[in-house]
């Protein structure tokens, strides 16, 4: 059967691949360690709004009033339906709200001085403003501070300073305001179907609860592998998938795309397609191992990734084409799941051919190590 077969040399370029890849692996932690990752709003933390247009909504004047407003990171895609819009943004909107009234205030003569809960004789209120150089009545006649904008509104006075007790919250006032500069932008009505905020606690969280997700991965495979094969194929496997996990997260960190949970995601789902396809590959090795006991180890693994190419490249292909298409027809929320898991792909081949079976050559596999033990005692136990 090996007569038959025309076997590809992979490991006679095994030096050169190597140092492509650790050349690719070198960039990929210098672009990380200058850029970072740009985190997404999963983990920066920040405001996610969900709205309802009565008309298709035009996305690039939605995008240019964020844009107008200056505010973080904006996002707006459409989700659902072309009436559907989530907007995105790093920014808290009770932060921004606070901005908007102090420059009503500045604007007036007074200075905005703090934001506080209110206490219990104000039950049912949401903020309570300190204001400095204003009296109650001088914000009245103003009209700094509408009722139609804050609801209940009721004034105190606190040393020489004002106390405004405001009914509904700064982050509501100014998501109304911005709806309805919104409205006046796009000319179509707008219906706040929902409005989430992201803190950075729990930013940090999810972060530190997705790095100990790929760490347990790592290390469970590395247990699996050094089980059902043998140490030396574990260590193959996990450099494989770092390879992988640092080249995609270098590419995130060059270009400065969003990384959010989509991504992690993606990568955990990465590791599991990768260390599939490197099982595959190793199982092969094993056996040829076995039956071709007297050939060199490198023509062995050559013979067993030349048996295999086919079904790594026909298995990488098919779901190459769905991540394309998930791409492409997918929108904007599954964008980074689909960018991470096509680069993933493309680079978790070429480690499964490259750098498992590389790693492991390199690392001196030979058929004594995959032979089956003999038992103890094994010589006694036929008897004449």
């Amino acid at each position: 059967m090996s007569q038959e077969l025309k076997v590809i040399n992979f490991m006679g370029v095994r030096k050169l691949t190597s140092a492509i890849s650790i050349a690719m692996v070198i960039a990929s932690i210098l672009s990380i360690a200058i850029f970072g990752l740009k985190g997404g709003l999963d983990f920066t933390g920040g405001t996610q709004l969900e709205l309802l247009f009565d008309r298709p909504a035009e996305l690039s004047k939605v995008r240019s009033l964020l844009e107008e407003k200056q505010l973080e990171s904006p996002v707006a895609v459409l989700f659902g339906s072309d009436q559907q819009v989530m907007i995105r943004t790093q920014d808290e909107m009770k932060v921004k709200g606070r901005e908007l009234i102090a420059e009503k205030i500045t604007a007036a003569g007074g200075v905005l001085e703090a934001v506080e809960r209110p206490g219990r004789e104000y039950e049912g209120f949401s903020d309570a403003l300190v204001i400095a150089g204003l009296s109650a009545e001088a914000l009245q006649q103003a009209a700094v501070i509408s009722e139609a904008d804050f609801g209940r509104v009721q004034y105190a006075k606190r040393d020489d300073k004002t106390l405004v007790a405001l009914e509904n919250s700064l982050d509501s006032v100014y998501v109304k305001a911005l709806l309805a500069d919104m409205e006046a932008a796009t000319g179509a009505k707008i219906q706040l179907r929902s409005s989430e905020f992201v803190g950075p606690q729990i930013g940090d969280e999810l972060r530190d609860q997705g790095g100990l997700g790929l760490l347990t991965a790592f290390i469970l495979v590395f247990l699996y592998v050094a089980v059902q094969f043998q140490w030396k194929f574990s260590v193959g496997a996990i450099v494989a998938l770092c390879h992988d996990v640092i080249i995609t997260l270098g590419v995130f960190s060059f270009f400065q795309w969003d990384f959010d949970l989509t991504v992690l995601a993606a990568l955990l789902a990465l590791i599991g397609y990768s260390i599939n396809d490197t099982i595959v590959i190793y199982d092969r090795i094993r056996e040829n191992f076995r039956v071709l006991r007297k050939m060199d180890a490198l023509d062995v693994i050559n013979i067993s990734l030349t048996q295999t190419l086919g079904r790594s490249v026909m298995t990488s292909m098919t779901v190459f084409i769905v991540l394309v298409c998930l791409f492409v027809f997918g929108g904007e929320l599954l964008r980074g799941f689909s960018t991470a898991l096509i680069i993933g792909i493309v680079v978790g081949t070429y480690s499964s051919i490259y750098i498992a079976a590389n790693i492991t050559a390199a690392l001196g596999i030979g058929k004594e190590d995959l032979m089956p033990k003999e038992k103890e005692g094994a010589e006694f136990d036929e008897t004449p």
